[in-house]
């Protein structure tokens, strides 16, 4: 099983490159699981038809500790095995902390035994990488780490704390930063300037995703580019996207 962690700052498009990446891998004939380490809750909403899905913090408020797999993943389009941490109730407790608990309830209820993938996408929140934020990338829950960015100066300083982090776990064998994926924003000298951020850290750019409206058009229609505009040119960066992730993950098995 191929365990990834796409990692950037709110707002940056990681969820957006994440549902397209699972979707490019299910064409491909890969069983695929997306996890959505946000307390928003919206990672899978472009392969569940736009609609958020019940999360696991949901279910457990709603029935206690009585909650079955059902409760808790969505098949979305692709066949993509769909769930979402989800976080506490607005103002009251961690969202960190919530991340946890979704992902112990996840592993008690045997979620990966269960439906078997063949890879599995945590997409996680990187503004502030702690404790909570950092589950995906120790305990083996996600060996590669991939970090969106433009280039934009709060994008690559959240990219660059998420870069710190995993090296911080590498000594202890968990997870790899395996590159950047460069989510472009029109910034002037951007594929120079993250070019050599990703120097700075020791790391590469694996992709590059240009700024275009047919995402936004496709997230209207509840639907990754992939799904919505299969012969669109996005769609195939998108795919090449994904040849390029196998590529570098090909080692974790």
């Amino acid at each position: 099983m191929i365990k990834i962690a796409v990692y950037g700052k709110g707002g940056i498009g990681k969820s957006t490159t994440a549902a397209n990446l699972s979707m490019a891998l299910s064409e491909k004939g890969y069983r695929v699981m997306q996890v959505g380490c946000d307390p928003k809750a919206d990672s899978t909403g472009a392969l569940c038809g736009g609609r958020k899905i019940t999360t696991v913090l949901d279910a457990i408020r709603q029935k206690g500790n009585d909650i079955a797999l059902e409760d808790i993943v969505t098949i979305g389009d692709g066949g993509v095995i769909c769930i979402e941490a989800g976080g506490p109730t607005p103002g009251v407790g961690c969202a960190g902390r919530g991340i946890i608990t979704a992902f112990e309830k996840m592993t008690a209820l045997g979620a990966f035994a269960q439906y078997r993938p063949d890879i599995v996408i945590y997409d996680v929140l990187g503004d502030v990488v702690c404790g909570g934020f950092a589950m995906p990338i120790r305990n083996g829950y996600a060996r590669n780490v991939f970090v969106v960015t433009s280039g934009e100066k709060m994008a690559m300083y959240a990219a660059g704390n998420i870069a710190i982090a995993v090296d911080n776990f590498k000594a202890r064998g968990y997870a790899r930063l395996r590159g950047i994926l460069l989510n472009c924003r029109n910034v002037e000298d951007e594929l120079e300037k993250v070019q050599k951020f990703a120097d700075d850290i020791d790391s590469r750019i694996i992709s590059v995703i240009p700024r275009s409206n047919i995402i936004q058009e496709a997230e209207n229609l509840g639907k990754t580019v992939v799904a919505a505009f299969p012969d669109s040119e996005m769609a195939q960066i998108y795919r090449k996207m994904a040849d390029q992730v196998l590529e570098v993950c090909e080692d974790d098995h």
